[in-house]
């Protein structure tokens, strides 16, 4: 009974912190609900119509071998509407192909028609992103400064819809909403735009409205440059520098201000070997950087216990796959332990309440559902199998990110792996000629089609359980495993993950 004890804790402690991050979930919708229903507070913003508050900006375009957007990138930010006396645009240039000739070419041309554009360049990728907006900062000519990665497209009227919210001196930085180009290229896609979705609309909004910490998202962003100078300046010791030097913002009492209403388009990945390598950054850049910044969080004196709270739960987001990996794999085992000892039924019963998590995310991702689709029956039904469509995938991922996670506690150091770009714009353009793409298939790609079978199993176990027929309680969720985990490995094997 001792293995099947310490089953049982571990798997409950799990439960318990999934249900405890489904809680602050919950109340960030709360939050949101409430900014949403009352009117916009207006503030004192900068006058760009009076030429003597134009501040003078920096757009900064940190690149790196991205031979199939920079043309797209460097067309689009040309046509940014602003005064040119004012605009100075920064091309951080860490190319090691054929892409630094052909953006240095462009860049010529570009420069003959007035635009203040400079390739900017290093001699080593120290510090990879963080390392080349450092090197920028220091002749960057802006008062503010713009980030846009290279598969984001901004609006003409970006920098006219952001710079007047830094009239007020306290605001160090103004982030934007990420939309998508390609939400609609395929089921992946659609699955890594409801995601970003839920983030963008309930976390953002939630967080901001009331005055907790939410993080600049590297890109479709504007930071004071005082306010990077203040924090620290950039730092290359974790994954997601962005998170890292918001918190470090944030912590001297720099605030933060999220425009729901300004969308900025960006490409989404479409093969899956390309969000894996997105997503194990940012899993184990959130795990180094709690890490790195839960202490000082707890320590600082002047932010509120709620706002700690709702930190460190932001901290920990991508630690909750870890749980949802713990849990699933025990849950086979816990089928078994429950059909074995008649004794444990009272225990089993207060277990299953724990199926409210799943009802609270569920609630939560319904109403950013309704925001950006509307309502209706009709709209329901889409939603509900969006979103079983999503927790299956998402918990297909979770043995990657779980990996990525661990990594980022233990302190193991890894490169930053940049997302291969792919200039996908509707259903008809392709991505199999992409030279970025990895040919080889990691071995975790592997441990996931075992899963797959593992659950597989957990499905089988379901009608042979117990001398009562059987117990279909856990079978919704392996079915659910079994198809997440089979997606990720299919689709792995597929695209050469």
């Amino acid at each position: 009974m001792i293995l099947e004890t310490a089953v049982m804790i571990v798997y409950s402690v799990a439960l318990i912190l999934i249900f405890l991050y489904a809680i602050a979930q919950l109340n960030l919708l709360f939050n949101y609900l409430r900014a949403r229903s009352r009117k916009e507070v207006s503030c004192e913003k900068i006058d760009l119509s009076n030429p003597e508050e134009v501040p003078h900006v920096t757009i900064q375009l940190p690149v790196y071998n991205e031979m199939y957007v920079m043309e797209r990138l460097l067309n689009n930010i040309a046509q940014i509407d602003y005064p040119k006396d004012k605009l100075e645009i920064q091309v951080l240039d860490d190319s090691t192909d054929e892409s630094f000739q052909s953006t240095a070419a462009q860049i010529e041309e570009l420069q003959k028609t007035g635009l203040d554009i400079q390739h900017v360049t290093r001699e080593n990728r120290v510090g990879f992103k963080a390392g080349a907006l450092k090197e920028g900062l220091k002749t960057a000519k802006g008062e503010f400064i713009a980030i846009f990665d290279a598969d984001f497209l901004p609006k003409k009227n970006w920098l006219l819809n952001t710079i007047p919210y830094f009239k007020d001196p306290e605001i160090g930085v103004v982030q934007t909403r990420w939309g998508h180009l390609n939400r609609n290229y395929s089921l992946l896609t659609r699955v890594q735009a409801f995601a970003l979705d839920a983030h963008f609309t309930l976390e953002q909004v939630g967080r901001n409205s009331h005055g907790h910490f939410i993080n600049f998202n590297g890109t479709a962003g504007v930071w004071r440059k005082e306010c990077i100078i203040d924090a620290g300046n950039w730092e290359g010791d974790t994954l997601t520098e962005d998170l890292d030097l918001s918190y470090r913002a944030q912590l001297k009492d720099w605030k933060f201000k999220y425009l729901e209403g300004v969308e900025t388009p960006a490409e989404l990945p479409v093969v899956i070997s390309a969000a894996r390598s997105q997503q194990f950054r940012w899993n184990k850049g959130g795990a180094e950087n709690f890490q790195k910044m839960a202490k000082r969080v707890l320590r600082k004196d002047n932010i509120s216990f709620k706002t700690k709270v709702h930190s460190i739960m932001h901290l920990l987001n991508s630690t909750m796959f870890l749980n949802i990996l713990i849990v699933a794999i025990l849950s086979i085992p816990m089928l078994y332990i429950k059909n074995e000892y008649e004794h444990l039924k009272v225990y089993f019963f207060i277990m299953s309440f724990f199926v409210i998590s799943t009802i609270i995310f569920f609630l939560c991702y319904w109403f950013m559902f309704r925001s950006i689709y509307g309502g209706g029956i009709k709209q329901f039904l889409k939603y509900t199998g969006m979103f079983f469509t999503f927790f299956s995938i998402a918990m297909g991922f979770s043995l990657h990110n779980s990996i990525a996670v661990l990594e980022g506690h233990f302190g193991k150091k890894s490169e930053f792996i940049r997302t291969p770009k792919f200039n996908i714009n509707s259903l008809k353009d392709g991505w199999k000629g992409n030279k970025y793409l990895k040919k080889k298939v990691s071995p975790n790609v592997i441990i996931e089609g075992l899963l797959m079978l593992y659950f597989a199993f957990g499905m089988y176990s379901a009608f042979i359980v117990g001398d009562q027929g059987g117990d279909f309680g856990l079978f919704p969720f392996h079915l659910m495993l079994f198809i997440g985990f089979g997606f990720v490995f299919f689709k792995s094997l597929i695209s050469k993950a």
